[in-house]
């Protein structure tokens, strides 16, 4: 079978998975315990006032109505209005201005994780019952096992009264200022000035990038990400501790050494590839995982993303708002699962595409 094969295979396969997907959410929506007429007309509405609403929102329609008009409008890209949140506001403005902020805290959670992560356990593998390894491991476990949220508070305290804890370094002095510790990271440092137009298709040719706006949001950016990517990087030492491990103890790596090949050679050619294979779930996995889950971070440290948008939606019974956020993750996964097993061909070639 041909990679395009198997990659369009792979999207008729997931048609299936995303229409089973948005029917759970669905029921749990639309038959939970989530009343959104309620949540716009207060509790001294009156019965008037909710069939109005009722009406207006289409929720007296049959229950089989509302449901072909929910996969429709999902599959449709017709994400709605919010009901709640911000009543009148199409949910896909509100997307565009909530997730860029969660996509840049997920991106330097997944490269801290896995810059910090993997590298410690492939340094704890090639050096098994050492000091290193001891002290790499423990640091794992103990990052692994602190939650999330106490974690993000004992940062803050520390970064607050950081001259007392790092010998007199001030961390709101190192590189660029920023307004403080707890707020949303500045995202226009890059913006396009002008446009060409081609018709019906408009062309970026003018772009503006300022290095002191993008030095500031990694600095506001750094502190959750840290906290978000903490369990991820111990999780990803640990596996990449026992990877190592086991591929350095193959049969084809001892073949190696009685053949006179140098050690760095071992190590990139044969070790390092095929230890990554059984970290490749485990960090597409959690990639989503932090980009999807960060609502106690998001909230403790004021970015306002998409999680702490799903979280006010769920409270407050915005149910186009908390439809479109459960499409959105559904398609995440799929693709991650997709791509992830693109990776498991690249790094193994004996895993084929049968």
């Amino acid at each position: 079978m041909s990679r395009w094969r198997y990659f369009f295979r792979r999207l008729l396969l997931s048609i299936p998975v995303v229409l089973f997907g948005l029917t759970i959410t669905f029921v749990i929506v639309r038959m939970g315990p989530i009343d959104p007429v309620a949540a716009i007309i207060g509790p001294e509405g009156g019965a008037a006032n909710r069939a109005r609403i009722e009406q207006r929102l289409g929720l007296n329609e049959p229950l089989w109505r509302q449901y072909i008009d929910f996969i429709v409008g999902m599959l449709t890209l017709n994400l709605g209005q919010s009901w709640v949140i911000q009543p009148s506001t199409s949910v896909g403005e509100l997307l565009t201005t909530y997730a860029p902020r969660t996509l840049w805290l997920g991106f330097w959670s997944v490269l801290i994780a896995i810059f910090v992560g993997v590298p410690l356990g492939f340094y704890a593998g090639l050096n098994p019952n050492t000091g290193g390894d001891y002290l790499a491991s423990f640091g794992g476990i103990v990052w692994r096992a602190m939650p999330n949220f106490w974690l993000a508070i004992i940062f803050l305290a520390v970064l607050r009264q950081s001259e007392k804890f790092f010998f007199g370094i001030d961390w709101n002095t190192i590189g660029v200022n920023v307004p403080g510790l707890i707020g949303q990271p500045p995202l226009n440092f890059i913006a396009v000035t002008d446009w060409v137009s081609l018709g019906a298709l408009s062309i970026p040719i003018g772009f503006y990038f300022s290095p002191i706006t993008l030095a500031a949001s990694i600095k506001q950016i750094l502190p959750p990400a840290v906290v978000l990517g903490s369990a991820a990087m111990g999780n990803e030492m640990r596996i990449g501790r026992t990877a190592v491990l086991e591929t350095i103890n193959s049969n084809y790596v001892e073949t190696a050494k009685a053949k006179g090949l140098r050690n760095r050679a071992i190590v990139w050619k044969h070790v390092f590839r095929n230890a990554l294979v059984p970290l490749v779930p485990i960090i597409t996995n959690e990639a989503f995982i932090l980009i999807g889950g960060s609502v106690i971070v998001e909230v403790i440290f004021g970015i306002n993303g998409i999680g702490y948008l799903f979280y006010q939606a769920s409270i407050q019974g915005d149910l186009p708002l908390v439809g479109s956020l459960m499409f959105v993750f559904i398609i995440l996964i799929v693709s991650v699962n997709i791509i992830q097993d693109f990776l498991y061909t690249i790094l193994d070639p004996r895993v084929g595409y049968e």
